[in-house]
């Protein structure tokens, strides 16, 4: 079995990558241990800049997200018993999108289907060989049949734990990694949102954000410790550390239940660089940023926004000059992500120490930030994130 380019992962890099490379007369396969039901239903993300949503948009991929996405022009910090809004769209000019990244992900299996995209679920790949090769193989199985898929170029979009990173011999990538002194309890509940914007609250019991999906359901977050237990944490729990963190006079959180409940760890994680041979890493397998500043999807589509530009340039001219430039294009972008993320993070979390001096960098952050309108426009302009730059990293034709 052959193709042009085989992409390893159906999450919403490898599905976006297939759609653009499509777009661009590039055939590729892509492979998904899971089933599409699943593929389909794991709820992740909600948060997209205004750049993804434009990229959607110019690709034709959003009619459902204009008509369901709640478009979002602020945010609220939440601290001492006091609200801080931070006016998006008026500091920067551009908004956020909440549109679950399942919605995306559904958005794209339809897309691909109706275009007759190859999206193979079920078939788990056991190995990718001869990345340094002019024909690269990704080694799959399939209803129980080990098969080879020959392909020009391979692209791993199979998240942390996927395989395709492990091609990569050890001694070429560079791994950059943190961990949080705290995870996120998350709770999806069928009630309607308490609010209009994303709450994020800093709290002395801990950091709590009130997020939405829809104007049915709401996605909620408590920090917890790190080996904090779900048994340990019934609904009736984590709607009252809910509504001690977000507290503050004349707002009220209604509770619902509870769909579904879990807990992730909070970690930084980079590799570089992000392509070696003829393999280029793109999404969660390449970098994992905390939650706290809703990067991880927008990053994951920028990166392929970079690299369908720079596949489709080879393809079409014969010019390697972009996919050399793949980790170039796409890294300061991520750096830039971590650093907010991370700033984010320590501003709005407990943390050991928290008690003392490091309690009173954060009140001083966080009193800078709802404080200062500079400070305020450089939150906002991170959050929103920019736009994407023109030259290398946008290839050398607009989208078909």
């Amino acid at each position: 079995m052959q193709t042009q380019v085989g992409i390893v992962g159906a999450g919403p890099a490898g599905l976006l990558l297939s759609h653009l490379l499509a777009r661009d007369g590039v055939a590729s396969v892509v492979l998904e241990a899971r089933s599409r039901e699943y593929v389909e239903r794991r709820v992740r993300a909600g948060v997209l800049e205004q750049a993804s949503v434009e990229l959607l948009n110019e690709t034709g991929l959003g009619d459902r997200l204009r008509r369901e996405a709640l478009v979002h022009h602020g945010i609220e910090l939440r601290w001492g018993g006091a609200r801080h809004r931070i006016a998006l769209t008026d500091l920067t000019g551009r908004s956020i999108w909440i549109y679950g990244q399942q919605e995306v992900v559904k958005d794209l299996i339809a897309a691909r289907s109706r275009a007759g995209g190859d999206v193979r679920f079920e078939t788990g790949v056991t190995g990718v060989e001869g990345i340094d090769s002019p024909r690269p193989r990704i080694r799959y199985r399939h209803r129980g049949e080990e098969h080879e898929l020959a392909c020009d170029f391979v692209a791993g979009c199979d998240g942390s734990h996927g395989i395709s990173r492990e091609a990569v011999p050890p001694s070429a990538l560079g791994t950059y990694r943190h961990e949080y002194p705290f995870a996120w309890l998350g709770i999806l509940a069928a009630v309607a949102p308490s609010t209009d914007e994303l709450i994020y609250a800093s709290h002395e019991r801990g950091f709590a954000l009130h997020s939405l999906r829809s104007p049915e359901k709401s996605r909620l977050y408590i920090q917890v410790e790190p080996d904090a237990d779900l048994a340990d944490w019934p609904d009736d729990r984590v709607w009252e550390e809910l509504r001690i963190r977000l507290a503050c006079d004349g707002w009220t959180l209604r509770d619902g239940p509870v769909l579904e409940k879990s807990i992730a760890p909070m970690r930084s994680f980079v590799v570089e660089p992000m392509q070696h041979g003829r393999l280029f890493l793109a999404g969660d397998v390449a970098h994992i940023v905390p939650a706290t500043g809703a990067k991880g999807l927008n990053l994951a589509i920028h990166d392929v926004h970079v690299l369908a530009r720079a596949l489709a340039r080879w393809y079409r001219r014969g010019s390697a000059d972009l996919l050399d430039a793949y980790s170039a294009a796409c890294l300061p972008r991520v750096w830039r992500a971590q650093a907010f993320s991370s700033s984010m993070s320590t501003m709005l979390h407990r943390l050991p120490g928290s008690d003392g001096f490091l309690g009173r960098l954060q009140r001083a952050q966080l009193e800078q930030v709802s404080g200062s309108e500079a400070a305020a426009r450089s939150l906002a302009e991170n959050y929103v994130g920019r736009p994407y730059e023109q030259g290398a990293d946008q290839g050398d034709a607009p989208p078909r």
